[in-house]
């Protein structure tokens, strides 16, 4: 879903209920409540995003609550390994932190004869992390291109080095700055080099990590560092600095408000992707764990895990989306 259409589903929200998530559980009042039924059974195989890991198991298990003889298994090792794992019939979802490229769809769809299908099942804000202590305000997408890329696609003046260069002074002025990403098999890498270094290259100085919670216990155990990671991994250990889009020093922070208003320039859809032949019935096992996850009860889930809730309008979308009324 497009982000016109999310805003434009938040607005008819707001409108008829004058507030979003007016519940004590943080979601909106108008989704469903899972209902058990009979007869599911068999194994729920995920492969895809180390940002989901927490979401995905959080999920089967408030599922195997439901249907106790159904097992699980959970691999997140990168967005990139979602489509080859789903092309192969080795996974029955693959959870992905960003939009299934052009190339894997085309590969998808070379062998099945119709293109993956992609829900939004929450929203994250992709979040620059540095340590507790350090005093910097906020920085700008450009200012972030210059610190973490190489060619400074957003325009920034000059690359960007030491805490002193985006005005820290004392102690912090000639302090380099450490970096930490993510592998490339990361979904959550490739938004970043999209959104952040305008497709531009990585530095060869920034320290990839093999996942999101690596990424937030680097910078934590680094005083000089920042990284990026979703905002489900933040801990008391590191801050979640405000943004600007582009050049701007207008800095919004990384809170709920802002991401559904569309302000914060970095929030993003978590999306399962399923091997869905449009027009025809999911199996009992993909329809019920997808009517889980966007229920009451599994938006509640997105909310424990630190993440947040889809309106109402677009849980049902994106049901519709799989054939499920």
């Amino acid at each position: 879903m497009s982000k016109a259409k999310f805003m434009a589903a938040l607005a008819v929200l707001v409108l008829a209920t004058g507030t979003f998530g007016d519940t004590a559980s943080g979601v909106d009042p108008e989704l469903r409540s899972y209902t058990r039924i009979s007869g599911v059974s068999g194994m729920v195989k995920s492969v895809g995003s180390d940002t989901m890991n927490n979401l995905m198991a959080l999920w089967a298990e408030g599922f195997r609550r439901n249907y106790p003889g159904v097992r699980v298994e959970i691999e997140g090792k990168g967005s990139g390994t979602a489509p080859p794992a789903l092309i192969s019939g080795q996974a029955t979802f693959g959870p992905m932190s960003r939009k299934i490229k052009d190339k894997e769809q085309d590969k998808f769809e070379a062998h099945y004869g119709y293109k993956a299908t992609q829900l939004p099942t929450s929203i994250d804000m992709l979040a620059f992390y540095v340590h507790r202590d350090n005093p910097i305000k906020g920085l700008s997408l450009a200012q972030l291109d210059a610190i973490f890329g190489k060619n400074r696609k957003l325009g920034h003046s000059k690359d960007i080095r030491t805490w002193g260069d985006v005005g820290l002074t004392g102690e912090w002025a000639n302090k380099p700055i450490s970096t930490y990403g993510r592998n490339s098999a990361s979904g959550t890498y490739g938004y970043v080099k999209k959104h952040v270094l305008g497709k531009g290259d990585y530095k060869d100085s920034v320290k990839e990590q093999p996942g999101s919670s690596a990424v937030v216990q680097g910078v934590a155990s680094d005083r000089y560092a920042i990284g990026y990671s979703g905002i489900g991994y933040k801990t008391a250990d590191v801050r979640a600095i405000p943004l600007g889009p582009g050049n701007s020093n207008r800095f919004v922070p990384a809170q709920a408000d802002f991401a559904y208003s569309g302000d914060y320039p970095l929030a993003r859809f978590l999306l399962l992707t399923l091997n869905y032949r449009p027009g025809s019935k999911l199996d009992p096992l993909r329809r019920e764990f997808l009517k889980f996850v966007f229920s009451r009860e599994g938006q509640e889930v997105v909310v424990k895990d630190g993440y947040l809730p889809l309106p109402a309008a677009i849980a049902r979308e994106a049901l519709a989306t799989a054939g499920i009324k």
